[in-house]
């Protein structure tokens, strides 16, 4: 059943290894459960790219949307590359708070890194032919489907 969109989602690419395993590795340390997840290729991940305008094919960032503080509307800000990766890891648990130190680079120069990594992913760390799906007790921290309003 679709629900509304929660607070902060992190859409990524779940046939992609590195992503996936980002995705893991922020759910374990995200203790405090603040973040869902979503797949760009779920129908709540197609529908977000489409509200964002972006393709829905082809997947090249990971993608922070975060509830803007006191809107009255409900309207999200959206991150993505290295900017949504430090402001995810600012947020989690444990020493791994502290990355968010490097936004004192510029993000040109975080979001080259950033992009050379992205255009190689499949090559350097493999692809999956289909997504691996949450376990039962992970299911409730993923979106599929949301309110089409």
């Amino acid at each position: 059943m679709p629900r509304p969109l929660p607070d902060k989602v992190i859409l990524f690419d779940s046939l992609c290894n590195l992503c996936n395993g980002w995705s893991r590795f922020v759910l374990k340390r995200d203790t405090q459960a603040l973040f869902t997840f979503c797949r760009v290729q779920s129908p709540a991940g197609q529908e977000l790219l489409a509200r964002l305008g972006l393709p829905l094919d082809t997947f090249e960032t990971v993608i922070l949307l975060e509830r803007a503080p006191n809107s009255d509307k409900g309207g999200y800000r959206d991150y993505h590359k290295s900017e949504a990766a430090l402001r995810i890891a600012a947020q989690l648990s444990g020493p791994w708070r502290h990355l968010a130190l490097l936004r004192v680079l510029p993000r040109g120069l975080r979001d080259l890194v950033y992009d050379a990594v992205a255009r190689n992913r499949y090559r350097l760390f493999g692809k999956r032919r289909e997504c691996k799906l949450p376990d039962t007790a992970e299911r409730k921290r993923f979106l599929e489907e949301i309110d089409v309003d």
